[in-house]
């Protein structure tokens, strides 16, 4: 096939992507899940037929997304609306996406064929929400939220990713160890500290540095800036990970930074960035779609509808009512935060670490966790404005 063939088919894919945010406006569909069901119609199984089943590279095409949508998220957060939250957003992001973990990982147990490790890793890819579901759906339907909510949904959102995947490695760690007399708790325990210290410490580092190097370089070309802060997120990123610290984390403090200060033609690259970080979520979310089987999918349905119900009534309520048990969020906006748990692109992405690990339920992991954020996004995401409404926590 001529190379204008394929790329008559990346626009008109693109093209149809951008015109089916009217479905979600008119519908109160989540564009994710538009995106989702577009990626599964372009499959092999599929309208077009696309033959794609690769997932070291929908694992590159992941990171890489997740990258500049975290780093969005950051740009896009004013620091003066979360510093308020930022104890219930930090206790979310952590404790809450353990104990989500722990909690899936005890009914995976129970339902499924499962090692306590294997579930403790399905636990741990599904635990944190989605900062590009969550930062989506609120802004596409202008939530007006009492007593800060929206903030720490999107605190939370943006902030979690790094716990998830933090545990998802680790497990898969844990699970490949041959000797248990080698495993040391304390070097466990090091580990997460020096990853979540470098990150945080970096993140406020390159994010004080940045505005600063704009001032500096008094570059001719406004639209080089944008550029410039691109290649910034790629440094900040590759050099906190190549050091043992946690990059997503780094970038994501460093956006809130970044936000608060002044430098030249600085809403050009927040324009930029947005711009961006949406282009990202439907390549993402394509590529995602692309790489699942919808009929396997089938195989998988009992089980991950199961676990899909007890995350959303059981294992982020516990999680959320335990991080916040002494906050000043009554139960109904505890019950609202619980609901808000979409899960997203990044547990998609993290259920194809085991594929590459080589672990023999990777495939039965990937489809249940697939299976599990589509309907979380199709249910919980659809019902966000009426379920607002109905426990009265919208501003008047």
């Amino acid at each position: 096939m001529n190379l204008e063939f394929y790329l008559i088919g990346i626009g008109a894919i693109l093209f149809i992507s951008i015109f089916s945010s009217k479905l979600s406006t008119k519908f109160g569909i989540p564009l994710l899940l538009i995106f989702l069901i577009l990626g599964m119609l372009m499959g092999s199984e599929g309208i077009l037929g696309i033959e794609f089943d690769n997932p070291q590279t929908a694992q590159i095409i992941g990171t890489i997304a997740l990258l500049f949508i975290l780093y969005d998220g950051g740009l896009s957060t004013n620091y003066s609306h979360i510093k308020p939250i930022l104890l219930e957003g930090s206790l979310l992001a952590t404790f809450g996406v353990l104990i989500t973990a722990l909690a899936i990982a005890f009914c995976a147990h129970l339902f499924l064929d499962f090692t306590l490790l294997e579930s403790f890793l399905l636990g741990a890819i599904v635990s944190s929400t989605d900062a590009a579901a969550v930062f989506s759906i609120l802004r596409a339907k202008k939530l007006a939220l009492k007593n800060n909510i929206g903030n720490v949904l999107e605190l939370e959102s943006g902030s979690n990713d790094p716990m998830a995947i933090f545990l998802t490695l680790t497990i898969l760690n844990l699970i490949g160890i041959q000797n248990w007399e080698e495993f040391s708790f304390w070097m466990l325990a090091w580990e997460f500290i020096l990853q979540f210290a470098l990150g945080i410490g970096l993140g406020f580092l390159f994010g004080i540095l940045f505005p600063k190097i704009c001032h500096f370089a008094k570059i001719s070309h406004a639209n080089l800036y944008a550029l410039l802060s691109v290649a910034w997120l790629l440094l900040m990123y590759g050099f906190t990970s190549s050091i043992g610290g946690n990059g997503f984390l780094c970038i994501y403090i460093a956006g809130i930074l970044i936000h608060r200060s002044d430098f030249p033609f600085k809403q050009n690259v927040l324009d930029f960035h947005d711009t961006l970080a949406w282009m990202m979520q439907i390549i993402v979310f394509l590529v995602l779609g692309l790489l699942v089987f919808p009929s396997e999918l089938f195989n998988e349905a009992i089980p991950a509808l199961i676990l899909t119900f007890l995350l959303i009534f059981f294992a982020r309520p516990l999680g959320v009512f335990l991080s916040l048990i002494k906050s000043r969020y009554n139960f109904k906006e505890k019950c609202f935060i619980s609901w808000v748990g979409l899960r997203g692109a990044v547990p998609i992405v993290l259920a194809t670490y085991p594929y590459l690990e080589g672990l023999q339920k990777s495939h039965q992991i990937f489809n249940i966790v697939f299976f599990m954020v589509f309907i979380s996004v199709f249910i919980q995401g659809m019902t966000l404005s009426p379920l607002a409404n109905k426990l009265k926590i919208i501003e008047e």
